[in-house]
């Protein structure tokens, strides 16, 4: 590796979290002590929502067109084909606008990663933990408050299984809440983290190699537009799984 060039700190400088940002053929923006990128990303991304469904999303429109369609047909797909199936029809509905604020949200800051002008804040494990977080206190309250506390505490006792089994199965069932929420935050951390560290590693290979590494730039690309799926993919799987371990602690039983 050349001693002029580290490949390494090209990549690390990128992707992790800065009080700076870097705006392309501009020089740096100096960001507030309380503030940091990926924060600021988070920001950005709630008030892009907010102006979405505020002004873009047409309320009052009887046959729904063009972006409103699309919004109401993911609206509807996350309300039928996950919040109700995985929950129940009453709860799941309940929850719908929960579960789409968390995919928009992740599906936002998802793409906004792929435009040279922001940072990829779902790349950042204490982004995904926090909104892993939630999940977890949905599980944890949201099923106190529908069942009450012994709800709660029969939802780490299968029917059926003796008693002498149960002290060991409750406490594994009980770490489970958290190794399912903490899986969560893994998995959206890491695959947005991937990707993007396998596209900087290509570009960077120009700036190592120089023209003879040109073909890289056509495969980052290539892997950019794959990229582009894996950004609604994980959005969608956030959502599903969050969803199914709600719906596993609201209803025990099944």
């Amino acid at each position: 590796m050349s001693t002029s060039f580290n490949l390494e700190k090209y990549i690390l400088h990128h992707m992790q979290d800065s009080r700076q940002w870097q705006l392309p053929f501009l020089p740096p923006l100096q960001l507030p002590s309380f503030l940091s990128l990926h924060g600021l990303m988070l920001i950005i991304a709630a008030l892009f929502l907010v102006a979405l469904f505020c002004f873009v999303y047409d309320k009052k429109a009887r046959v729904p067109r063009r972006f409103t369609n699309l919004l109401e047909a993911l609206v509807i797909f996350i309300r039928d084909e996950i919040a109700i199936k995985s929950i129940g029809k009453e709860d799941g509905r309940r929850m719908t606008p929960f579960l789409c604020t968390m995919f928009f949200f992740i599906l936002t800051l998802n793409l906004m990663g792929l435009i040279p002008l922001f940072a990829t804040a779902t790349a950042n494990p204490n982004v995904t933990g926090a909104l892993a977080f939630f999940t977890l206190c949905f599980m944890i309250f949201g099923t106190i408050y529908k069942n009450g506390f012994k709800g709660f505490q029969k939802a780490f006792i299968p029917a059926g299984v003796p008693k002498g089994i149960l002290i060991i199965l409750v406490p594994i069932e009980f770490l489970g809440l958290f190794i399912k929420t903490g899986a969560l935050m893994i998995r959206l951390f890491a695959n947005m983290l991937a990707g993007h560290m396998v596209i900087f590693a290509m570009l960077g290979l120009v700036l190592l190699l120089g023209l003879v590494a040109l073909p890289s730039v056509l495969l980052a690309g290539c892997i950019g537009v794959l990229e582009v799926f894996i950004a609604f993919l994980q959005a969608y799987i956030f959502t599903l799984l969050t969803a199914v371990f709600i719906g596993q602690m609201y209803h025990p039983q099944h």
